[in-house]
């Protein structure tokens, strides 16, 4: 079998499998990525997340040997919950971003790059492979685009005409000669929407993000959060959609092809009082088979507090009482000062004056500070 009908074979096979898009391109260096991560280092605007080493994710020949192709894929997740739950007065909720709805999506990837792998080899047994998800070195997003799964959006997405921005992605290098696929042109024309309603202003330009601005980055840092992003965060937990919402290419893309991806409404959409007092079990009971989770409770709980003043709900200020009194964090505590100043009444004031007696910590002490301001004004 040449690799022209070995291409034919796998594109059909990966449909059997639960692959909504396969595409190959080569395994030349991606100069235009390059060229832009060492200007996103220059400006500060990576998270850290990231592979440090941008040699290694541009360059794929240092990644396999021999490599020749990197065959890319694409899955699609649903934008919308089957079953609605929904946040009021008393039982307000927050929000994981879609992209944590249902199972980690690392998992549900390396499940079919790895059925894919094991077809190819028993094609070729000599074959060479290697697969990521996102946490490997190479940018799926240049690898997608290069291979025409879809356009490097202005929203920093990959978008398909198919399935919008709403696609996970994934690759494989590999030292099989694949004819590469022809890259799609950008489709975003004159449209900035996504830059103009970014809630922090992270989009730079199109195409361009500061990380160290962005919400979905923010909900995944561990401190306090920066006074200035706290308004901005509203009720979300893990994550930013804003972006993805307002894209006019995902208006209406909702699709449900794989079970997994389902989200459970419960975990998806928490109701926010209860998340303060959880224990280490049963968030790994209940939330460890999420991406979103991937941080611990910490930040979510931290980000929990803030919804709650968002909300400005009333009802939670005995459970933020009890973290600010109790809770061995710092960050934990402090921000529950600042949320309970937020909600604002008697019975939290009352609580940050007598803390801010008793509070050793400094940045804590700061925190409280902060709440009781609001009662300044």
């Amino acid at each position: 079998m040449n690799s022209i009908e070995l291409k034919q074979d796998i594109i059909a096979y990966s449909k059997t499998i639960g692959i909504d898009k396969i595409g190959f391109t080569s395994t030349n260096t991606f100069s235009e990525m390059k060229s832009r991560l060492l200007r996103q280092q220059e400006l500060n605007y990576q998270s850290g997340f990231e592979e440090p080493d941008i040699e290694k994710r541009t360059d794929p020949s240092l990644l396999l040997d021999k490599s020749q192709s990197i065959i890319a894929i694409a899955l699609a997740y649903p934008s919308k919950m089957k079953e609605q739950v929904l946040s009021k007065k008393g039982e307000r909720r927050g929000i994981f971003c879609r992209a944590s709805w249902g199972t980690d999506y690392h998992m549900i990837l390396r499940d079919r790059l790895k059925k894919l792998e094991e077809y190819i080899l028993s094609k070729v047994p000599e074959a060479k492979l290697k697969s990521m998800v996102d946490t490997g070195e190479l940018v799926d997003r240049a690898v997608a685009q290069r291979a025409g799964i879809g356009w490097s959006g202005k929203n920093c997405s990959i978008i398909t005409p198919e399935f919008g921005s709403y696609v996970y992605l994934g690759e494989m290098i590999t030292n099989i000669p694949f004819e590469p696929d022809t890259p799609m042109e950008d489709q975003c024309g004159s449209c900035n929407k996504c830059v103009e309603v970014c809630p922090t202003g992270a989009l730079i330009q199109g195409g361009q993000l500061n990380a160290q601005r962005c919400i979905a980055f923010l909900t995944q840092t561990k401190g306090f959060l920066p006074d200035e992003f706290r308004d901005k965060l509203g009720n979300r937990l893990y994550g930013c959609d804003t972006c993805q919402t307002v894209c006019p290419v995902n208006k209406g893309k909702d699709f449900h092809f794989h079970s997994e991806m389902e989200p459970d409404p419960e975990i998806a959409k928490p109701l926010l009082k209860p998340l303060l007092r959880i224990g280490n079990r049963e968030f790994k009971e209940k939330y460890s088979k999420i991406s979103g989770s991937w941080r611990g409770k910490k930040p979510i709980q931290r980000n929990a507090l803030i919804a709650l003043a968002h909300y400005k709900d009333e009802t939670a200020i005995p459970d933020i009482i009890e973290v600010l009194k109790n809770d061995a964090r710092p960050v934990i505590r402090g921000t529950a000062a600042w949320s309970l100043g937020k909600i604002g009444g008697n019975e939290a004031r009352e609580a940050l004056q007598h803390a801010v007696q008793t509070e050793k910590d400094e940045e804590v002490i700061k925190e409280i500070e902060k709440g009781l301001t609001f009662y300044v004004h």
